[in-house]
């Protein structure tokens, strides 16, 4: 690692307003990829009721499509850091049909890789906060302020929208660095040299550890390439609990990225139709959502189902912007249940009274 050169120029350093997603970052599946991939799909379940894991290139054969999804890592990389793939038939698929086609063109792009304490490979991103309270911030309802996930490509795809609102706001991680480093370097340098993280006590309880033992970088630069890692939410979690006492400089830096992240000038907005998928670079850009009016039946509500890939490709993170570990990913893997992220086993397993999780009167 070393010192990090400003300002950062990078096709993937871009404002908002300067960007048309429409033009830079949409793909629309033509009718020879869409029945490709019901092909596929096809191929999949006349193999039985194959449980992720043995979701792969193997059991959902594609061909041209293959080629579009395995030069995505490059093109996220290369590019201005996100796609949009839209043109899936929704009417067509159950809800289950449609996770497992997600799945299988994920598989195409990296590995899947752990998400939570529920060991899912596929997180359901819905408000479920009337029935698990302990739950993480993917599965709580309203707007979602600016941060990054724990790993290299983050997917969703939407299988409802809400009634209004609900967008997916992104912005260019290394734009906002640019700008504090301009504007604010005594905030730039501490967010180089990291905050102290914490997970939450569910998360933490079935991980190695709750805290990170170090404070994390939120930007690196290694051979020239940036890596960006801005886990805000858990920075503020380890800042409100009082274990990790930031400094006023620190809350500070916290607050500003944020906020610079959020701001008008810096972020891009991308509506979501049922069905579409959206891929982002993890490493360079943060996102959050809009608020949203949602429905009151689960069944009706806005759900988006998310993967986490790791790119074998890329260069590995830097071991200090690593917060969830191989270990730790390992350990929540014990509680994964088969099937389990399946959308109808989902619903079923949240709505039973028996799950140890549902604390819903």
């Amino acid at each position: 690692m070393t010192a990090i050169n400003y300002p950062i120029a990078t096709s993937t350093t871009w404002k908002g307003p300067e960007v048309d997603w429409m033009t830079d970052g949409l793909h629309v599946l033509s009718s020879p990829e869409l029945a490709e991939i019901d092909a596929a799909l096809q191929h999949l379940k006349s193999l039985g009721d194959l449980d992720f894991p043995d979701i792969n290139p193997a059991t959902f054969p594609l061909d041209k499509v293959a080629g579009l999804l395995r030069g995505l890592p490059d093109f996220l990389r290369n590019g201005r850091g996100f796609l949009m793939l839209r043109g899936l038939p929704r009417d067509r698929y159950s809800d289950d049909d449609m996770t497992r086609i997600y799945f299988g063109l994920g598989s195409y792009i990296g590995t899947t890789m752990t998400q939570s304490y529920l060991g899912d490979l596929l997180g359901h991103v819905i408000d479920v906060s009337d029935y698990e309270p302990k739950s993480r911030g993917y599965r709580k309802g309203g707007g979602q302020l600016m941060h990054t996930d724990s790993c290299d490509i983050i997917g969703l795809m939407c299988l409802r929208t809400a009634i209004s609102g609900g967008k997916s706001r992104i912005s260019s991680a290394l734009a906002v660095f640019n700008h504090l480093h301009d504007t604010r370097p005594d905030l730039m340098a501490v967010l180089e040299e990291g905050l102290f993280l914490k997970r939450t006590d569910e998360d933490g309880r079935r991980a190695t550890r709750t805290y990170s033992e170090n404070k994390v970088p939120f930007l690196t630069e290694i051979d020239g390439e940036y890596v960006s890692y801005l886990p805000t939410g858990y920075a503020r979690l380890a800042e409100k609990s009082g274990e990790r006492p930031f400094t006023e400089l620190e809350s500070e830096a916290l607050y500003q990225v944020r906020k610079i992240s959020a701001s008008p000038d810096f972020y891009l907005d991308m509506g979501f139709k049922e069905g579409d998928i959206q891929f982002l670079n993890n490493r360079v850009l943060v996102h959050g959502r809009t608020d949203y009016q949602d429905a009151k039946l689960l069944p009706d509500r806005r759900h988006l189902l998310r993967l986490w890939l790791a790119v074998d490709s890329w260069s590995p993170m830097p071991d200090q912007q690593i917060f969830h570990t191989e270990e730790d990913r390992r350990l929540w893997s014990q509680y994964r249940k088969p099937h389990s992220e399946m959308p109808s086993v989902h619903d079923k397993i949240l709505l039973d009274p028996a799950n140890p999780h549902r604390m819903v009167d």
